[in-house]
């Protein structure tokens, strides 16, 4: 019967403790357990001291004190381990694409909340996927928390949103109120990073910020999807950006609310009308992105000597191309430091046919490099040879700038590329190219330099898809054939054990 007792007053404190610790949550279950513990154990004692007189010389006395001390020590370290744990979490991601990890603009983006944030999910129930999520964005910023409210049972909140249908997400940021666009998301979750990242900085602008295609020049149209920008321009629209072709030839006059102007891969050169209203552009504090080819002159030449800009029509070729990869194709890991590429680290980007850019000091312009090209390049005089090889009287040898970032005294801003294809559909979304590209408008519009980083990108979806066939052949592996030969392997062993 004691040592009944004493092995009940042993389990359920223990149970009670290890059920308090592990939640986090003394409520009402693991308090009693402790308590009935406590009783069992204190009776335990009681009834010893009453039968022995004996009761501290006896060596099973000794072995039951032994076990609880041993055992209340065993807690207290597991106590204190989790107490550590709580107070310096340390979590390591090791999935491929570290979905369980928020990219470097999703944390900095929920980091800098000025004030609170809060998601409103209209649902009857959270998918795990989404609530792993959101609880990774409440890691990063005090003022971000999330909801769950079943539109079927709390009538009032779904009308105060409008919510139509189940599923609806919205952001509530201050008195603004936004609804997340998810018609489909890659593993049928709620809402994705990409989704939540950009809907929380499109809530965040004050005003909603307008760029300008310029067009007529052999750029190509907004919704060309060969050789154009509409996966570019898609993600734009997403963070809230207005984008709009732009035709100076015909209306010299450029919008007062223009924010960027962008001349992406033109291939002939402006009216000499368009050079004056962009010139006027920028005196007035305009912002200018110009992604230009080799071997294109588009009659700028006057902005680019104001500028200390020198544009070469050399072709940057690569030594280290492969078979795999043809010379004129770039791999870059190098940046300048700067806002638009400072957390790049030694990521990659793809620039296919580029030119280089060279610089001269002026006064009132600040310069700096954005991407820069390894020592195993050179800008090529000689394209019509039968070999390209480097000639050090005629070639520039490496590293090379490609792509610099310019701020004038009048505060107007300027970035340029030399090329025009690494932000093309199908280049846009290789490695880093499409954070260059999206860093760089959002760094001329002004925008808040300490979000400016890697975005997150889309999950890969990595599920299995199996014909009818091939499920019923592993249905069948699973509940008949590998059972009926674990039972055979079982009956020989013991047949053979006769």
């Amino acid at each position: 019967m004691t040592r009944l007792l004493l092995l009940l007053s042993i389990t359920l404190s223990v149970a009670g403790i290890v059920a308090g610790t592990v939640t986090g949550q003394w409520y009402l279950i693991p308090i009693i357990l402790l308590a009935v513990g406590v009783v069992f154990f204190l009776t335990w004692i009681g009834i010893t001291l009453q039968n022995r007189s004996q009761f501290w010389q006896k060596r099973t006395t000794e072995i039951g004190i032994n076990s609880f001390i041993s055992t209340i020590a065993v807690l207290t370290i597991i106590v204190l381990i989790n107490f550590l744990v709580i107070r310096n979490p340390l979590r390591i991601d090791l999935t491929e694409n570290q979905i369980f990890t928020l990219a470097p603009q999703s944390q900095a983006i929920a980091e800098n909340l000025t004030q609170p944030l809060k998601v409103w999910i209209f649902d009857r129930n959270i998918d795990p996927e989404t609530q792993t999520l959101l609880q990774n964005y409440q890691r990063y910023g005090e003022n971000f928390s999330y909801q769950l409210v079943d539109p079927e049972l709390e009538i009032n909140i779904a009308e105060q949103f409008e919510v139509e249908s189940l599923g609806e997400v919205y952001l509530e940021y201050g008195t603004k109120r936004q609804q997340i666009d998810s018609p489909v998301t890659p593993l049928g979750t709620n809402i994705s990073e990409p989704q939540l990242t950009n809907a929380i900085a499109k809530i965040q602008q004050d005003r909603t910020p307008y760029m300008y295609f310029l067009q007529g020049h052999g750029e190509p149209a907004l919704d060309t999807t060969e050789e154009g920008y509409s996966q570019a321009i898609s993600e734009l629209t997403e963070r809230g950006y207005v984008v709009a072709p732009l035709n100076l030839a015909i209306n010299p006059t450029i919008p007062e609310n223009s924010d960027v102007i962008a001349i992406a891969k033109p291939l002939r050169r402006l009216l000499d009308s368009e050079i004056t209203s962009l010139q006027q552009y920028l005196q007035n504090g305009g912002n200018l992105l110009l992604m230009l080819m080799p071997n294109t002159d588009i009659g700028l030449n006057s902005i680019w000597q104001n500028l200390g800009i020198q544009l070469d029509n050399r072709l940057v070729i690569d030594s280290n191309a492969n078979g795999n990869r043809p010379p004129t194709i770039l791999i870059v890991e190098q940046y300048g430091d700067h806002p638009i590429t400072r957390n790049f680290g030694n990521g990659i980007s793809l620039f296919p046919e580029s030119r280089i850019i060279q610089t001269t000091e002026k006064d009132n312009i600040t310069t700096t490099p954005l991407v820069i090209t390894n020592e195993n390049t050179w800008a090529e005089s000689n394209l019509a040879g039968e070999e390209i090889t480097f000639n050090p009287q005629e070639d520039l040898a490496g590293p090379l700038n490609i792509a610099i970032a310019l701020t004038q005294e009048s505060a107007s801003r300027m970035v340029i590329f030399g090329n025009g294809i690494f932000a093309t559909d199908g280049w846009f979304t290789q490695q880093l190219n499409g954070d260059l590209f999206l860093n760089t408008v959002d760094w001329l519009t002004g925008a808040d330099q300490d979000i400016l980083s890697i975005r997150p990108k889309e999950l890969t979806n990595r599920r299995i898809n199996l014909t009818p066939l091939q499920a019923e052949i592993i249905s069948s592996l699973a509940i008949a054939i590998l059972p009926l030969l674990s039972f055979m392997v079982a009956v020989t062993i013991w047949w053979r054990k006769r």
